[in-house]
C-alpha cells in the first residue's frame, strides 16, 4: 500500500532557521529518504516553497482563484513523501522517523493513496 505523508509545520518557524540548522534536519532527514529508497520504498518526495507563493483554487465558489495558500490553519503543509508500507502501522513509524528527524511543532499526516491515481 502507498501512503502520502505530508509534512505540516509553522512556515515561520522553519523559514527563520539559519542555514547551518536547515542543512542539519535536512541531512537527518536524507538519511531516511537513504533508506526508504535503498528499500525500494520511497516514492516522489518534495518541499514546496513558502505559502507566500501559492495560489488556491476555492471550491464551491465559481472556482475563485486566490492569491495565498488561504488555508484556515496555524501549521502549513510544506512537503510531502510517497511511502510504500505494508501497512498502516508501518507508515505511522515512518512518520515518527520523519518527525524526530525535524524537532519543532507540527505534524505528518498519513493517507492512503488511491493506487488508480499512481502511474
Amino acid at each position: 500500500m502507498h501512503y502520502a505523508i505530508l509534512c505540516y509545520s509553522c512556515e515561520d518557524i522553519v523559514g527563520s532557521m539559519t542555514q547551518g540548522e536547515d542543512r542539519a534536519v535536512m541531512a537527518r532527514i536524507e538519511v531516511i529518504e537513504r533508506r526508504l529508497a535503498g528499500e525500494g520504498r520511497l516514492g516522489p518526495t518534495a518541499r514546496l516553497l513558502p505559502t507566500t507563493t501559492a495560489t488556491t483554487v476555492r471550491k464551491n465558489r465559481k472556482n475563485l482563484v486566490l492569491d495565498g495558500p488561504y488555508a484556515e490553519t496555524k501549521e502549513q503543509l510544506l512537503g510531502f513523501y510517497i511511502v510504500d508500507c505494508r501497512d498502516l502501522d508501518q507508515a505511522i513509524e515512518t512518520a515518527r522517523e520523519l518527525a524526530a528527524a525535524n524537532p519543532g511543532r507540527g505534524a505528518y499526516e498519513i493517507r492512503p493513496l488511491d493506487m488508480l491515481t499512481i502511474p
